[in-house]
């Protein structure tokens, strides 16, 4: 089994500053995780002028502003990106960032050598962006909040079309011919990794639905993970050990800056926590054979009893229920025998607590 993939969720935590950005990277490399993302957008091209904020914006953020001038504070511009992703290969960490459009997504392509896309929930019904992720052949990883299973089927049916064709705009007919070939499902599901998530900051853990995570792997049979937004990081750790093949967790240097993510993200020291727990929960996982590991059948004999006289027994006796205790350690004849030396002739003496020989 492979290692759950930790992704970083730096998201819009630097605040429209490069310099937090840069110390970002460098604490989600501390804290041991495999991936730190951004989020690459115009405001211009993401949202109307006129859009409210959602409400979680406006409980973080308050009311004073529109949520396209909120995002515009947090674009990043391409030098931004391109030190972004340098100072991430400086520091051995994974630059990735999750474009809402596809100007954004064809700038990160050619210019910040991604090894795969990230889309957020939002985006899971922008059929023009999916069709183009695919058609760069990148892996993808699809965050699923909001979504029903027909649009996540929806979704796969553009990705399908993508990834196997090149040119032309997919028709009903088409999406429905591409989702029912058997060739492009397999390169679906070599590419795509679906994450159960819940749109909402914090989400409510009555509304986290983790069983759902399993629903997603069974109905399009493809590597599914969790994308949390809870408050701490328990739910992240739950999710691992449910089998979540990608972990993506919001992170800030600091709660209580401002901006509409922050308090609902982990600070470094709890990212580092998640990190070892995470890794912790992987080891424990281990295999599906039942049978006794090296470090227990050193604790075989200690731990287990064996059969052994329950007091004095003399030559020719022929043994009796009195006759026989079981006692440690288990380097006798096993107690499951028992049944088998009642009725049977001693052949010699015996002391009491003495290992009973066949």
């Amino acid at each position: 089994m492979s290692p759950t993939l930790i992704i970083a969720e730096a998201g819009v935590n630097h605040n429209g500053s490069l310099d937090l950005a840069l110390s970002l990277i460098e604490a989600a490399a501390q804290a041991g995780s495999d991936i730190v993302k951004f989020q690459s957008f115009t405001a211009a091209k993401l949202v109307r002028k006129d859009a409210a904020k959602a409400a979680y914006q406006v409980a973080n953020t308050g009311n004073t502003e529109t949520q396209f001038a909120m995002l515009r504070r947090l674009e990043l511009s391409d030098t931004a990106h391109r030190s972004i992703s340098e100072h991430c290969a400086a520091n051995g960490i994974e630059f990735l960032s999750s474009p809402f459009d596809i100007e954004s997504l064809r700038f990160l392509l050619d210019h910040c050598d991604l090894k795969r896309v990230k889309l957020g929930s939002g985006e899971i019904t922008n059929g023009p962006l999916l069709l183009e992720v695919a058609r760069s052949g990148k892996p993808l990883i699809l965050s699923t909040g909001m979504a029903t299973l027909g649009d996540i089927e929806q979704a796969l049916a553009v990705l399908c079309f993508g990834y196997v064709t090149t040119q032309g705009a997919p028709t009903h007919e088409l999406l429905l011919e591409a989702l029912g070939d058997a060739a492009a499902r397999r390169v679906v599901a070599e590419k795509v990794t679906l994450l159960h998530c819940t749109t909402e900051y914090p989400a409510p853990l009555g509304e986290v639905n983790l069983r759902a995570m399993d629903t997603l792997r069974d109905a399009f049979g493809l590597s599914t993970g969790y994308s949390d937004h809870t408050d701490g990081f328990e739910i992240s750790v739950a999710a691992a050990a449910r089998g979540a093949s990608v972990i993506e967790k919001h992170f800030t240097l600091d709660k209580t800056l401002p901006g509409p993510d922050h308090i609902a993200s982990l600070e470094p020291s709890e990212l580092t926590a998640m990190v070892r727990a995470i890794r912790n929960v992987e080891m424990a996982l281990g295999e599906r054979t039942k049978a006794p590991t090296p470090t227990e059948r050193r604790n075989l004999s200690v731990a287990r009893k064996s059969i052994v006289a329950a007091r004095d027994i003399a030559a020719g006796v022929t043994l009796s229920a009195d006759d026989l205790d079981v006692k440690r350690p288990g380097n006798g004849l096993s107690p499951m025998l028992i049944w088998e030396l009642i009725g049977s002739r001693v052949g010699r003496d015996y002391k009491t607590d003495e290992p009973i020989e066949r």
